[in-house]
């Protein structure tokens, strides 16, 4: 029997194709809400973590790296990044430099703050990225996209350290959106039995 593929197997290309566009032209940013609205949505309204098993561009990104480049060590990962407390640990941190990325674009909006050009990395390091702008629209929307690019390069970075260490998708265990879905999806099992 053959394995054919279907065309949710070619979202890794998305992936790329985004982190390439936003490091051009950072508003190319904004387009990275499609990653975090789609499978919440999916999971409210869905029956499973269908966007997580099938459709995440950057799950299928390590994937493809991993198994097909053979980049991953392909080792197990370890019980602690699987343990509940790791998992909400990481939500709850990466909520708060979500919701802190969200008060800097609202202190821009409201004239308190400059514009910042910059991509934090890892939240800590800051590189400039002011040839990605050039001044077209709104300072606010540049700054969301600056401080959302920071976040998805940053998740992006993390998930391709820990492909190389251990298992290809081991991001997956971790991943932020994973651990809203897997909740949403608990949540409404258990309002349904």
């Amino acid at each position: 029997m053959k394995n054919t593929k279907k065309w949710y197997d070619y979202l890794w290309i998305v992936s790329s194709i985004y982190l390439i566009l936003g490091f051009f032209n950072i508003l190319f940013a904004w387009l990275g809400l499609l990653c975090f609205f789609i499978p919440l949505l999916m999971a409210i309204f869905g029956k499973e973590k269908g966007y997580c098993n099938n459709y995440c561009v950057r799950g299928q990104l390590f994937g493809l790296l991993g198994t097909k480049f053979k980049l991953s060590r392909n080792k197990p990962i370890p019980k602690f990044l699987r343990s509940k407390w790791f998992r909400y640990g990481f939500l709850v941190f990466f909520m708060i430099m979500f919701f802190n990325m969200l008060f800097t674009t609202y202190l821009v909006f409201s004239g308190s703050n400059d514009l910042r050009k910059v991509v934090t990395v890892l939240w800590t390091f800051k590189l400039p990225w002011n040839w990605a702008y050039n001044g077209n629209v709104t300072p606010w929307l540049a700054q969301f996209a600056f401080g959302f690019y920071s976040v998805m390069l940053t998740s992006t970075i993390l998930g391709f350290i820990t492909m190389l260490l251990y298992k290809p998708r081991s991001w997956c265990v971790y991943c932020p959106m994973g651990t809203m879905t897997q909740l949403i999806c608990k949540a409404k099992y258990k309002n349904e039995v």
